[in-house]
């Protein structure tokens, strides 16, 4: 039993490892964009929510190493320091979802109810995985680990299910990634600028990992114990942060060199989102 609960904490702190060395490789790839993106662009709502989504990950991974690396004997701070990790991992969640939320409003023509009802839907699933994330944080026993070598603080109750958040998710990425579907078959050959591809096919592809993450973070507690249960949670998070600000950043250069044929998309007033001007 001992050895089991020790493959399954070292396991853990593999990936936590490797998730903040894959953000960090990924922020230095991408420093010189990066900072061309932020000193050459308006500022605007999109340009703030791709610094707090870009950022709030070093604070989220921050915290995360020191929960499962620190030596800490004090479960209250354990109990808070898992509070921190999990709102700021929703908020992560919240951003990146949002980017995509108003690209497929873009797509669909700035269509005021299907935006309205987006939002609604967002709003209500991201309510009930907060509720029902703290609500199980509250009885959740806390351990710190006895075991050689691995130090930190980690969650021991097994009625612990944290599924219920991600399978909301996964249905709600799941809808917004038939919209998207809809729209691409509707507008395919009457649409063929570089950009309206760019934002199909980022759409689509953030959506499935979404979902598939999602999926996996489903059936990882339902069939696992110890500390699988939450392995993926975090790395999850990071993921898609990591997969929007990407994105965003690549449309932004898409906008500024353009090649092909244009469309009016190229040029709605949604400035947020199509960079009418990126060098303002």
């Amino acid at each position: 039993m001992i050895s089991m609960l020790a493959r399954s904490l070292q396991v853990a702190t593999y990936i936590h490892v490797l998730t903040a060395t894959f953000w960090t490789y990924d922020y230095a790839c991408l420093l010189h964009e990066e900072w061309t993106f932020l000193l050459r662009s308006r500022w605007s709502k999109m340009k703030g929510l791709y610094i707090v989504t870009r950022y709030f990950s070093f604070i989220f991974l921050a915290t995360d190493l020191y929960m499962y690396f620190v030596p800490n004997e004090n479960l209250s701070e354990c109990r808070a320091l898992d509070n921190i990790q999990t709102g700021i991992g929703m908020l992560l969640v919240v951003c990146s979802d949002y980017f995509f939320i108003l690209r497929t409003y873009v797509l669909w023509n700035k269509n005021k109810i299907l935006l309205t009802a987006m939002l609604f839907t967002f709003v209500s699933v991201v309510v009930a995985c907060f509720g029902v994330a703290f609500a199980t944080i509250v009885p959740a026993a806390y351990v710190t680990s006895t075991i050689p070598g691995i130090t930190g603080c980690y969650r021991s109750s097994d009625s612990y299910q944290p599924f219920i958040p991600f399978l909301l998710l996964s249905m709600f990425e799941l809808g917004l990634m038939i919209l998207t579907l809809i729209r691409a078959i509707q507008s395919w050959r009457t649409n063929q600028s570089r950009l309206y591809i760019v934002l199909v096919n980022h759409n689509i592809f953030y959506y499935a990992c979404g979902f598939l993450f999602s999926v996996t973070n489903i059936i990882t507690p339902l069939l696992l114990q110890n500390s699988y249960q939450t392995i993926l949670n975090g790395v999850q998070f990071i993921m898609l942060a990591i997969l929007a600000t990407r994105m965003h950043l690549h449309l932004w250069q898409v906008n500024r060199h353009p090649h092909g044929s244009t469309s009016a998309l190229v040029h709605i007033p949604l400035s947020d989102i199509s960079f009418a001007n990126p060098t303002v």
